[in-house]
């Protein structure tokens, strides 16, 4: 009998012992199935807990120092760096590797006892977490770690994003340099820039912007949309380490949901990418064929007025004269929607100066939207052709048509567009234009094309930039910033126009009413 009294009396001890590290689970509130209750075996145990609890919040801290924050980086795309998994996610917060799961047969568990790291953090969830002890870590010091990795706004946040104020305001990064949050550079990763002037022209769209930052997708919205708003969400981030963002995470789901066609590691063409992304949002959205069925259709959807007309070839007719409607003939008439609005650029001379050098043509906006004026004809496959919009969107997208393909090549038009930045009056190409809205815009993004000269396309040469406008209202208050992948610059309103420009976006102008309220 006092054999078996001792054997229990030392495993009762053993016990007590075991559970000593256990008591910093059940205090930081995130105890497993797997933690046993402690023995209650005197009063001077119970004394003793208060002192203990305090050791063991101060010890839980002494790991925070080893944070890193100068490496992490949660742009890209959030998959163990083992198992390749994507499900339960964990980033260790002392070298930014990501790890899938924190049980003791984890990776990141393994992780936390080979390389001696013990903080880590839930992509999912933002909680922190201390392996291998594994239990749950509540500081303030780490509300700027999770803000990163998730980005949250509210009206009252984004009600300045497109004022004055907010150019005013710069943010500042780990390294104290200063940034304009919105106006960040996006990362190069192999040749997707056609893609980064794109992103960074719709997210600076304000009804898509402000839909995107306010978001809270959590269910079973795409996984496309999800990605795209949260690239929205580290564009316009007050609070980054780094004053740049890659958009990896993003760019991988858009070649997954288009099956290969737009890659990393492929240039292709800007416009293409924009019609295939806002028609794929558009539907995530939950669009229809209804206009205003979602932010994509009231934002840049219109409608245009297409006749045309067979061409029949009289003998009264000279060699020179082109053909043209004729009122007495049958003229079918169908309305289209319309998200942007291609433009055709006259062809570039055939003949060099006498240097030897390409003249470069140029020539007005007006000239090149006289196609949407509901009198100039256009000849194709036999038939005449004219076009005239029905209603104009909110912001209009302008791509105009550089590159041409013939059988042997890819031919670039080199001609120079003039364009006022502010002001351009729609009202000669819209159909009995609405008393309520004004037609005139201003210009709120710009993507041009750089490579050598000729009039050969070099794809594996070209560069794609953006020209954003940071307020707007013209003079002092307004301010335009180039993107080129990362490089970030304030450029001269008079330099924009030089480029060779692919695609605009233009803006309604907000008019004020009577009582001097904006309408």
């Amino acid at each position: 009998m006092v054999d078996q009294t001792l054997k229990r009396d030392g495993a009762e001890h053993l016990q007590g012992n075991a559970v000593r590290p256990t008591k910093k689970q059940r205090i930081s509130g995130d105890a497993s199935e797997n933690d046993t209750e402690m023995p209650a075996d005197s009063e001077e145990e119970e004394e003793d807990m208060p002192i203990e609890r305090a050791e063991e919040s101060r010890a839980s801290d002494l790991y925070l120092d080893t944070i890193n924050r100068a490496i992490l980086d949660f742009d890209f795309e959030k998959v163990c760096s083992v198992s390749l998994s994507n499900i339960n996610i964990y980033g260790c917060l002392v070298c930014g590797k990501y790890f899938q799961g924190r049980g003791r047969k984890s990776y990141a568990y393994a992780h936390s006892i080979h390389d001696d790291h013990h903080v880590f953090i839930n992509l999912e969830t933002t909680k922190v977490y201390v392996l291998p002890d594994g239990y749950l870590v509540s500081d303030p010091s780490l509300e700027d770690i999770s803000y990163v990795l998730a980005p949250s706004f509210t009206p009252s946040s984004i009600a300045h994003l497109s004022s004055n104020t907010h150019i005013l305001k710069p943010s500042y990064d780990l390294t104290n340099k200063p940034y304009l949050p919105g106006y960040v550079g996006l990362n190069n990763i192999k040749r997707n820039d056609h893609m980064n002037v794109i992103i960074h022209s719709l997210l600076h769209i304000p009804p898509l912007r402000d839909s995107l930052l306010l978001s809270r997708y959590r269910g079973k919205e795409s996984e496309l949309l999800k990605r795209f708003a949260g690239l929205a969400k580290k564009v316009w981030n007050p609070r980054l380490f780094k004053s740049q963002v890659s958009p990896h995470e993003f760019l991988q789901e858009v070649n997954r949901a288009s099956g290969g066609k737009f890659r990393l590691e492929q240039q292709g063409d800007p416009a293409e990418f924009l019609g295939w992304l806002l028609n794929r949002l558009h539907k995530d959205l939950g669009g229809t064929k209804k206009k205003c069925s979602s932010t994509i259709f009231s934002t840049f959807q219109g409608e245009l007025r297409l006749e045309t007309q067979q061409v029949l070839v009289r003998p009264d007719v000279g060699e020179n004269d082109k053909p043209r409607f004729d009122i007495d003939r049958d003229i079918k008439t169908s309305v289209s929607p319309f998200l942007f609005l291609a433009v055709d650029l006259p062809p570039p001379p055939l003949f060099q100066d006498a240097i030897e050098k390409n003249i470069i043509p140029q020539v007005g906006i007006h000239s090149v939207l006289s196609k949407y004026d509901g009198r100039t004809t256009q000849e194709s496959a036999g038939h005449l052709r004219r076009y005239k919009c029905q209603r104009l969107p909110p912001y209009i997208i302008l791509h105009y048509k550089r590159f041409t393909k013939n059988a042997f090549v890819e031919e670039k038009n080199p001609t120079i567009v003039n364009f006022p930045l502010r002001g351009v009056d729609f009202r000669e190409y819209v159909d009995a234009p609405s008393t309520n809205e004004t037609t005139l815009y201003d210009l709120i993004a710009n993507v041009t094309h750089e490579s050598v000269a000729g009039t050969t396309r070099d794809k594996e040469n070209t560069v794609w930039k953006a020209h954003l406008r940071a307020a707007g209202g013209g003079g002092d208050n307004e301010k335009w910033f180039m993107i080129q992948d990362l490089i970030v610059e304030e450029t001269r309103k008079e330099m924009i126009f030089l480029g060779e420009t692919v695609l605009q976006i233009w803006e309604r102008r907000t008019t004020i009413s009577s009582n001097g309220q904006m309408a």
